[in-house]
């Protein structure tokens, strides 16, 4: 669904971008009121553009060669306390983790704006892990972006439970959501030592592919390769390759290791003629050290908006930057003047022609920090001061 093209590593010569491509597993998409009636609607593929937009998918177009491990240090969840050496069966396996995996169902709301043809709300589901007993839940950003509704779906039941965004990490894909209402978690996993890790190493993913039909599937592999050097953002991550299968609607969920502990989180895979069992996952080594600051709130800014390429402002004839679609009521956004159609172009000063920059300077700031906007509103520059807050 994105072409790319990969470095050989014989003679380093790139293939055609047809051969295959990177593509994002997470998020089975259909349109409310609108599902077709015929079975195969059930396989379709995933809607990208939220993957696309962050630098991860951008990144995993790039050429990548093996480099060294990402160190980790504890965070606030569960450390590996099994004192087991020989490993788990795949059924023993499921059972300890199955329990922590939960459906993640998102529903996008119609943007009501006078530029974009399809009004039609969303839905999408993927997958995450439940790390805290709080209720706490390691996703993929790409399966919670632009979410207006969040629910959660436990393992063994069919109820969904409310959830919001605690916090996330555009560049690595990484979110963290919160079950809001009152619900005892099943189980809470625990988290491995990705680093640990060796080529042949037998791996068991667990997620709901193709949607909440097939919640808490298992499926078995290899660690087919390890720190795959792929470079995101301005930094260099490592990423864990494996043949177990994966399909949409698996991202978020779990990469475990013999011993039932978690050493990964499934988020892509290389889709195209010929081309089978190479999927990749963010190694746990890279998110332990962020989860204490995901768990701080992240900063809101109270909009719902959509990128403007240059392609889009040249169909619409609107400038490049963040077109406002919805204003929050009593949001930072609505008290700095903001207003549905804005087009925002430059944030804290800077340039901007998507939600990501807008975020990630916004990542540099604190509550309290007041930032200055330059918004195009109907032809016309306005400038405002918005005060960010959690």
């Amino acid at each position: 669904m994105g072409n790319t093209s990969s470095k050989q590593t014989s003679n380093n010569k790139k293939p055609k971008k047809h051969f295959a491509s990177y593509i994002i597993i997470g998020l089975v998409c259909s349109v409310i009121g609108g599902a077709a009636s015929s079975a195969a609607s059930l396989y379709l593929l995933p809607k990208t553009s939220m993957f696309q937009n962050t630098p991860l998918y951008k990144s995993l177009q790039s050429n990548y060669t093996p480099d060294s491990a990402v160190s980790s240090k504890n965070g606030s969840y569960a450390t590996p306390t099994s004192t087991k050496t020989t490993g788990l069966t795949v059924a023993e396996i499921a059972k300890k983790v199955g329990p922590a995996v939960v459906g993640v169902s998102t529903t996008e709301m119609p943007s009501g704006d006078g530029f974009f043809s399809d009004n039609s709300p969303q839905q999408g589901m993927g997958s995450g892990i439940i790390f805290n007993q709080d209720g706490y839940i390691l996703t993929n950003y790409h399966v919670v972006q632009g979410a207006q509704q969040i629910k959660v779906i436990l393992s063994g039941s069919t109820k969904e439970y409310n959830a919001k965004v605690i916090n996330y990490d555009a560049n690595l894909d990484v979110a963290v959501i919160k079950v809001t209402d009152k619900v005892k978690m099943p189980a809470v996993a625990e988290l491995g030592n990705s680093k640990d890790m060796q080529v042949g190493d037998s791996v068991v993913a667990i997620g709901n592919p193709l949607g909440k039909e097939l919640l808490g599937t298992v499926t078995t592999g290899v660690i087919s390769a390890v720190n795959r050097q792929i470079t995101v953002g301005n930094t260099n991550e490592s990423f864990l390759q494996t043949d177990a299968a994966i399909n949409p609607g698996n991202s978020g969920g779990a990469l475990v290791n013999s011993l039932g502990q978690v050493i990964g989180i499934n988020s892509a895979k290389i889709n195209g003629n010929g081309v089978e069992g190479i999927g990749f996952a963010i190694p746990i080594d890279t998110i332990k050290p962020k989860i204490d600051s995901l768990l701080k709130p992240i900063l809101k800014i109270g909009i719902a908006a959509r990128d403007i390429d240059n392609a889009t402002s040249k169909q619409y004839n609107i400038p490049k930057g963040v077109y406002v679609v919805q204003v929050e009521q009593f949001s930072a956004a609505e008290k700095a003047g903001i207003q549905p159609g804005d087009v925002i172009v430059k944030f804290d000063g800077k340039n901007v022609s998507s939600v990501n920059e807008i975020n990630t300077i916004k990542s540099t700031h604190k509550s309290g920090d007041v930032v200055k906007i330059e918004a195009n509103r109907n032809g016309k520059n306005v400038r405002l001061s918005l005060k960010l807050s959690e």
